[in-house]
């Protein structure tokens, strides 16, 4: 009895230290270089004073408290290096941070690796830094990598804005600039589900996936419970540069008069700017509370037929306009929400791929390939 109240009482502080030894390897020195020094993909303005911000909160207005926060977070953004070194680690320092009990800590204000093998990106690592002491924290991400050239892909915290964010390599090992894996420039402004609300790390969002999954790059600017079509973010997005084509996630959000107030408007606005560019707007989901919750049930059928009576009109009035109906994350067994509303991992990824074809057919009639 007596080993076995020894070996307990020493097991949590072995635990910790083979915790921390994992995290920061004192044996490797580690040099680092500023992300946006590399190529960050995923950006719907490049020249935001912050390079980690989706979009200039001076140089646009009218956002409320928390829009104003949320385009500051890096969600959609990815960097895009190469590197031969066998350890690959990322420290940050942050403003705004956003918690809440369906994210976690890796998707809210942690990085999240991947790696190209085969011509195909394959997760290598994610982490983030103690929540009581993360910036300038070295999260170590990978480490005992062979010593080739390496094409790395990490993707930035979903709820967080950052201030500086720095990749470390093993001292001697060469870091720089890759091309960006993605093609075109194709905008997505979304609900939480856009922002990535409830999935496990920042590489598994919908927009995430289908980035990884078709080629085509997505700019996100998903604000969570904040895609309404106000006409603030349709003046913002109006004055996008080389945009390719639009997508929309806006009926998760807003009410059913907000929509029949502001869906046409914000087509018209959006027009009159990119002459042209398909606008493809997204069926919401089946949100899964509407199992059992009557009134939510009623709720939810009652905003779809709404908009789908206006979507139908819509497509006919105006040119270019397109509406997707075969959004999905539901499952058969029905088990793939977090919290009722949000999917987690596994629902986003079937909502990504309940969207590929669909999406690339239309793309495809504007020459986005």
């Amino acid at each position: 009895m007596k080993r076995i109240n020894a070996f307990a009482a020493v097991l949590p502080a072995l635990f910790f230290t083979l915790t921390v030894g994992a995290q920061t390897p004192k044996d490797i020195k580690y040099e680092f270089t500023e992300a946006s020094d590399l190529t960050l993909a995923g950006k719907i303005f490049p020249d935001t004073p912050n390079p980690y911000a989706r979009i200039d909160t001076v140089r646009f207005k009218g956002f409320t408290k928390t829009e104003n926060s949320q385009v500051r977070m890096s969600s959609g953004i990815s960097v895009a290096f190469r590197t031969n070194s066998t350890t690959i680690s990322v420290k940050a320092t942050y403003g705004y941070k956003q918690y809440a009990s369906h994210v976690g800590g890796y998707a809210s204000r942690g990085f999240d690796l991947y790696i190209k093998r085969d011509g195909k990106w394959v997760w290598a690592a994610a982490g983030c830094g103690p929540i009581d002491r993360e910036d300038g924290y070295n999260t170590v991400l990978i480490k005992n990598m062979d010593g080739g050239m390496k094409e790395c892909l990490l993707y930035l915290p979903l709820f967080s804005e950052e201030y500086s964010v720095q990749i470390g390599v093993q001292a001697g090992s060469v870091i720089e600039k890759s091309e960006n894996p993605f093609r075109h420039r194709v905008a997505i402004f979304g609900s939480s589900f856009t922002h990535g609300t409830s999935t496990s790390r920042p590489g598994m969002t919908y927009p995430a996936q289908f980035c990884r999954n078709t080629g085509i790059q997505l700019l996100s600017l998903g604000c969570s419970g904040n895609c309404k079509m106000q006409p603030y973010f349709a003046d913002a997005l109006a004055q996008a540069t080389d945009i390719d084509a639009f997508i929309f996630d806006s009926f998760s959000n807003p009410t059913i008069d907000e929509i029949k107030e502001r869906l046409f408007p914000f087509i018209e606005r959006l027009q009159a700017a990119h002459p042209g560019k398909p606008l493809i707007f997204q069926h919401t989901i089946y949100r899964e509370r509407r199992n059992f919750d009557l009134a939510t049930a009623k709720s939810e059928s009652d905003r779809i037929k709404a908009v789908d009576v206006l979507m139908a009109e819509a497509v006919k009035k105006y040119k270019d306009v397109y509406y997707v109906t075969t959004t999905n994350a539901t499952s058969p067994k029905h088990d793939t929400s977090v919290d009722g509303t949000h999917p987690g991992d596994y629902g986003y990824s079937l909502w990504a791929e309940s969207i590929r074809k669909p999406i690339l057919k239309i793309l495809r009639k504007y020459g986005i390939r």
